[in-house]
């Protein structure tokens, strides 16, 4: 399976992309792995996307094993103040079969894909101008309510922030609980899970989100995106000389399956 014929995903976006979040600095002694969360650690959770984005981006690796051998993986950085991504994908197999390799570029709806087979042929043979990317527009759901994989993936990215913290109490009452405490990278995080089974890794000491799994819905597999070195991010989307737009030249959007 490549990039062009990765799976199609049931896509309810309010359930895909509600997202949860936590740490807390209370005293943990004796508690067990799910227990509710206490006020305060409601009061970390309710902060933990606007801190992502006073934060302005973050590294991130986002793996999806989404079928029997094959799995998904983004590895790249978002400016969560302007919602703009960028990364490599890398659709690699068990079987033998080759890596399927793309550079990614997102914003909030659009998605370039770059190192595409076949590109400068398909436009050669069209007469057109070379370019280095084909932008089309993130697919959200079809007509029988289904996404991409990959359109799933970076519209889930760029939501882990918010403009805004959300209210303590929403997460006192939605089932939060404690997960006990781990290292993410190196680096010690208390864990949480929310009453619809995601679970969401947030630093012990400056209480950013490291680790957020879901699984996503009408799937067998969990999606789990990773956060490093959070700080300000500058990406630059690809220059229109060196872009091919895929809603103007369906043609070529179909030649080489974007």
């Amino acid at each position: 399976m490549s990039f062009r014929r990765l799976p199609l995903l049931a896509l309810p976006l309010l359930v895909l992309l509600t997202l949860v979040t936590g740490c807390g600095g209370e005293d943990t002694t004796q508690r067990t792995p799910g227990d509710p969360i206490t006020a305060a650690e409601a009061d970390v959770l309710s902060g933990l996307l606007y801190r992502n984005f006073q934060a302005g981006g973050a590294d991130f690796v986002v793996t999806a094993p989404f079928a029997e051998g094959a799995e998904l993986t983004l590895t790249g950085q978002i400016d969560f103040a302007r919602s703009i991504g960028r990364a490599e994908g890398v659709t690699r197999y068990s079987d033998g079969r080759p890596e399927d390799t793309r550079t990614l570029v997102f914003t909030g709806d659009s998605l370039w894909f770059g190192d595409v087979p076949g590109l400068s042929e398909a436009l050669a043979a069209a007469g057109l101008p070379d370019a280095s990317y084909i932008r089309r527009p993130i697919a959200t759901t079809t007509a029988a309510g289904t996404g991409s994989l990959i359109d799933v993936l970076v519209q889930l990215v760029p939501r882990l922030s918010a403009r805004a913290p959300d209210d303590p109490r929403s997460f006192l009452e939605r089932n939060y609980t404690w997960q006990g405490t781990r290292s993410v990278n190196g680096n010690l995080a208390a864990f949480f899970r929310s009453g619809t089974g995601t679970t969401i890794a947030v630093a012990a000491d400056s209480k950013l989100l490291v680790q957020y799994v879901t699984r996503l819905p009408d799937q067998s597999f969990d999606v789990t995106i990773t956060l490093t070195d959070h700080g300000k991010r500058e990406i630059d989307l690809p220059a229109d000389a060196q872009t091919v737009d895929a809603t103007a030249h369906p043609d070529i959007a179909a030649a080489v399956g974007v």
